[in-house]
């Protein structure tokens, strides 16, 4: 699947967007394995509290499964203005 990170998200891991193949069954499994893989990711994902998730472009929760998602978009939350 198609893992895209947006904002400061993005400045910590240090890259966009990448493909990952995964077995987790929820974005909260996806969270873990990603913070497991170097500390990047752990700073990233340190505070679930602040970040939002989309599957395939619609918003969505942590413990949202992923069965036949082909995205996950994580982003802060918009501000208006």
């Amino acid at each position: 699947m198609d893992v895209l990170y947006f904002a400061w998200v993005r400045e910590r891991i240090g890259i966009p967007k990448e493909k990952i193949d995964t077995e987790a069954a929820t974005v909260a499994d996806l969270v873990r394995e990603l913070v497991a893989r170097e500390e990047r990711y752990a700073a990233a994902f340190a505070d679930l509290s602040a970040l939002r998730v989309a599957l395939d472009q619609e918003l969505s929760g942590f413990d949202a499964p992923l069965t036949g998602v082909r995205e996950v978009a994580f982003f802060p939350p918009m501000t208006g203005g």
